[in-house]
């Protein structure tokens, strides 16, 4: 009787464990970026956070959808997957408002040094439809990046469908989508690498970023998920403690002198 108690109590916990895990995987991805977006609010500067993160990330889950059809994963997975998806076009949509009510100012103050009229303050848009691919991913409405978005959704599951009973093309799909996802902290990396500086991205974020990858590993091993989605895990995890170096060196070794600009614009939101 007794042991029946234990094997019933034992059952229990490791559901517990397991909805608990999962839980963790489906909305652990999306905390880092909380306090990120919470410091270009305050600040209304988007300078520091690379906005390529959410192509990565956008691209790779989108793949892992898509890869699902043609191979079973853990469906916390692909939850995990749908919610960083509306994760990230949250993050574009206020990286883009943020961005281009900057420009505006920037072309206001402009004008009124050279007294012009303020209606004639105009910030040329940049459009998806224009297909120029200078300004790719660079574009002046949310809605040009949810039609780049839409379109390669279309283009990629059509592709998909057609292709389905490939092994291979599976298999490739499969990697292509954990091999984005791992190349998620490169933009931002090279992104400080090119200011000499990690300012204006959240510290938080990352550390977020390197904990979290790291259990999301650990879960691929224990769940025997397929083999690409570990060893791509293993990269993120460098990667991430590859910018957690940055932080380290360049607080450390300042190259360029600290901008009072967004200190300023924190200091007023406080």
């Amino acid at each position: 009787m007794e042991e029946e108690i234990f094997q019933r109590l034992m059952y229990v916990l490791n559901q517990l464990v397991s909805w608990i895990a999962a839980g963790a995987m489906v909305f652990g991805g999306v905390v880092p970026y909380i306090p990120q977006y919470r410091d270009i609010r305050r600040t209304q500067n988007a300078e520091g956070f690379s906005t390529y993160v959410c192509l990565v990330l956008l691209v790779a889950n989108i793949l892992r959808i898509l890869f699902r059809f043609g191979r079973y994963f853990e469906t916390p997975l692909l939850w995990q997957s749908i919610v960083m998806i509306v994760t990230m076009l949250v993050m574009l949509n206020l990286c883009t408002n943020v961005r281009v009510a900057a420009e505006l100012n920037t072309k206001r103050r402009s004008f009124i040094a050279t007294d012009s009229k303020d209606e004639d303050v105009k910030v040329p848009k940049k459009l998806f439809l224009d297909f120029d691919f200078k300004y790719f991913w660079l574009w002046s409405r949310f809605t040009d990046y949810l039609q780049c978005v839409l379109a390669f959704t279309a283009v990629a599951a059509y592709i998909t469908y057609l292709l389905l009973d490939s092994f291979l093309f599976v298999e490739t799909l499969g990697f292509l989508a954990v091999f984005t996802e791992a190349m998620l902290g490169t933009p931002q990396l090279y992104c400080n690498y090119q200011n000499k500086s990690t300012e204006g991205m959240s510290i938080k974020m990352v550390c977020m970023w390197a904990s979290g990858d790291t259990f999301k590993t650990g879960y691929f091993l224990v769940t025997q998920a397929p083999v690409q989605f570990w060893i791509c895990g293993l990269l993120q995890v460098f990667v991430d403690f590859a910018i957690l170096f940055q932080v380290y060196y360049y607080s450390r070794y300042p190259q360029k002198p600290v901008s009072h600009t967004a200190h300023s614009t924190s200091a007023k939101a406080l």
